[in-house]
Formats: C-alpha cells, structure tokens, sequence
C-alpha cells in the first residue's frame, strides 16, 4: 500500500528522460504528497523533455539549484565562459530564457517536515556549497565541517551531487543520499529514495529500466552532437561504486 503522507526525492536527472519517466510512474512516487527535486535536472542530452515531464509534478514538486542550474544559467549569461562539460552549453541553448532565469533563481535549500522524521533540511551537495563532496566514507570531522551551520533540531539532511545512494549517521544526525535518477554510480537503475512512514522512515529506491531503449531515444531524439558517446557513458554502462569513490575521494579533503 503506498503512503500519500511519504515524501520522494529526486536528483541528478541529467535530462535522462526515459530514466525519469520510469521512477514517476513508480507507485510511491505517484502517490506521494511531496516530490523534492535535489537538483541538476536537465544537464543532459533531453533536457526539454525533462522539463515537461517534472513540470509535469505541478505542485507536489519542491525544486532545489544545484551546480547544474547555476552552470547552465552561467552558459546562457556568458557562451564564453568555461563549462564544465560538453553537454551544458548545449542543454542551454535548448531551454527558454524564462525557463533558465527561473532555475537561476530556485532556492539551494529547504526544510520540510517529514512524517517519522521531523524537520529535513534538502539540499544539492552539502548545507552551504552546491558542489561540496561528503561521501558514505567522508571522515568525521569532514561531515562536522559541512554540518556545523545546521539548526540542531534538523536531525536528517539529504543531499545529492555524488551520484551514489547512502544512507549514514555523523555528527548526531541521519544523512540520506538518494543517488541519481540519470547517470547512477554503484549499481544501474535510477535511483531516488522515499521519506516517510510508507518508506520505513527512510528507503533508498531502485527502478530498473530498458537502457538500450533509453540510448536509442537519446540517439534518435536529442540533438546533442555526441548524443550517442553520452548515452554510452552514462545510461548504458554504469561506473562502479569503487570507480566513483576514488575519483571523488580527493575531494573531500581526505
């Protein structure tokens, strides 16, 4: 039985259209009072698409910036400027002025009450930066770090940015990582988690997909001139947990 008081979150879509179709029509997302989008939504190959599809959350949806947006919203004001890859400039230029300036201007952040859980803070990479790493093996004076400017009575914090779903206790408090619906790390699937009593407080989430039908859409449909290079690197082979965390252990000041 689904639980309408439950709450899902959603991140790091990366304009993966047909990865994002198959977690909206999950049951609990479908039934869900709240949809929180954690951000870095439409940096991708189908970023209009996308678009459509979570405007199509109306207003169950809690949007959050992530680098994503703010990089996008960059491109658009300066092509010049330097991105930090090839698809960015190009989602950009897909997307109305209207629709840049209004994710430009989403909040980093945000706090809702969650049945089971109290008070949650949201938000893309950590409490302060949208592009901080914390991972599932962060240290703990790492986490210490990027939580010290939380208000004590948050006692859960759910971020994104990495790519890879944990869910951990430091300093105190449950931190949650959903991992990404579009371009997931660790294990295939996209990937979004569920808050709330239907999710046993907290429940990291997996919805299998066709990723071959997934890259032919994208070949087929984006426009993106290395459409079918991406597709290939991100939905249809998916980088190991292990990969991932030595690639973004540096960052985290290890």
């Amino acid at each position: 039985m689904t639980d309408t008081a439950a709450v899902a979150v959603l991140s790091d879509v990366h304009g993966v259209a047909p990865a994002l179709e198959a977690v909206l029509a999950e049951p609990d997302v479908r039934a869900a009072r709240t949809v929180v989008l954690t951000g870095d939504l439409l940096s991708g190959p189908l970023p209009r698409e996308t678009l459509a599809l979570l405007r199509g959350l109306g207003d169950r949806a809690v949007w959050l910036r992530g680098n994503g947006e703010r990089e996008l919203a960059a491109s658009h004001h300066d092509p010049g400027a330097p991105a930090p890859d090839g698809v960015t400039p190009w989602a950009v230029g897909q997307l109305a002025p209207s629709d840049v300036d209004e994710l430009a201007a989403l909040p980093t952040a945000v706090t809702l009450d969650v049945p089971g859980l109290g008070p949650v803070l949201f938000c893309h990479a950590t409490p302060r930066d949208d592009a901080e790493v914390v991972l599932a093996d962060s240290r703990a004076e790492r986490f210490a770090e990027v939580l010290a400017g939380v208000p004590a009575a948050v006692r859960t914090v759910v971020c994104g940015h990495t790519h890879m779903p944990f869910v951990r206790i430091a300093q105190g408090r449950l931190v949650v990582n959903p991992g990404s619906v579009g371009m997931p790390y660790g294990r295939d699937g996209a990937h979004w988690a569920l808050l709330g009593p239907g999710g046993g407080a907290v429940a990291l989430r997996r919805t299998p997909y066709d990723r071959e039908a997934a890259c032919a859409r994208i070949v087929a449909e984006s426009g993106f001139p290395q459409a079918a290079e991406w597709a290939d690197e991100y939905v249809r082979n998916t980088h190991s947990a292990e990969e991932a965390l030595a690639a973004f252990g540096p960052l985290d000041g290890r």
